[in-house]
């Protein structure tokens, strides 16, 4: 019985080793983003979601949000905030939409279908959630934050596609496109390198 505790206390400290070193893995990719070419330069990619994506797949759902999370607690200390949390907050919930799904589909179905069928499900939760977050949280808080009217981002938009003309085509034309791309781009990656890397996050 006693063994059997030590082995379970040696286990669940291997896991929360490994849920720190691919957090802080994502903490730091996240310092390096850059703008798509469709979207106002306030909108910037990362690929800080490949690390909690590989460890949701190989450690759990509960594993990957908590990865998620200490990503953004990192990125908040190491960048600060402008919005009183609301902008970490929100993405958070955004970056779990497009974990979460992927992470519970693919725990029951561990085969590359269900790595598949989940990551497309995440793919779409990411575009709706953070399609309404910005539209209803996000942008309405960066305006007050920074003193500007919304019509100001939106103006940011439209000189770059003439199709944004008001809130709702900017988050239509611009923020849909964003997380659909990054989705895409982040879910692809994970597809590539999770096989050979999992055997590493399984010992």
């Amino acid at each position: 019985m006693k063994q059997g505790t030590e082995q379970i206390r040696k286990a669940n400290i291997k896991t929360l080793a490994k849920i720190g070193v691919l957090a802080a893995l994502a903490g730091v990719i996240m310092l390096l983003e850059f703008p798509f070419p469709f979207a106002p330069t306030f909108y910037k990619f990362d690929f800080s979601e490949i690390p909690v994506l590989v460890g949701a797949f190989a450690l759990g759902p509960i594993a990957g949000m908590i990865i998620e999370l200490i990503k953004m607690l990192l990125n908040f200390v190491l960048n600060g905030t402008v919005t009183a949390g609301v902008g970490e907050v929100s993405n958070f919930f955004i970056g779990c939409a497009l974990v979460m799904p992927a992470a519970i589909i693919y725990k029951k179905h561990k085969t590359f279908k269900g790595a598949i069928i989940g990551l497309v499900t995440g793919i779409l939760t990411l575009t709706i959630v953070g399609a309404i977050l910005n539209y209803a949280v996000l942008l309405p808080v960066y305006s007050r934050v920074y003193g500007a009217p919304l019509q100001s981002f939106v103006d940011m938009g439209h000189a770059i596609n003439k199709y944004i003309v008001d809130l709702k085509t900017l988050v239509l034309y611009a923020v849909v496109p964003f997380n659909l791309l990054k989705g895409i781009i982040v879910s692809t990656i994970t597809l590539l390198i999770y096989k050979k890397i999992s055997p590493i996050l399984h010992k």
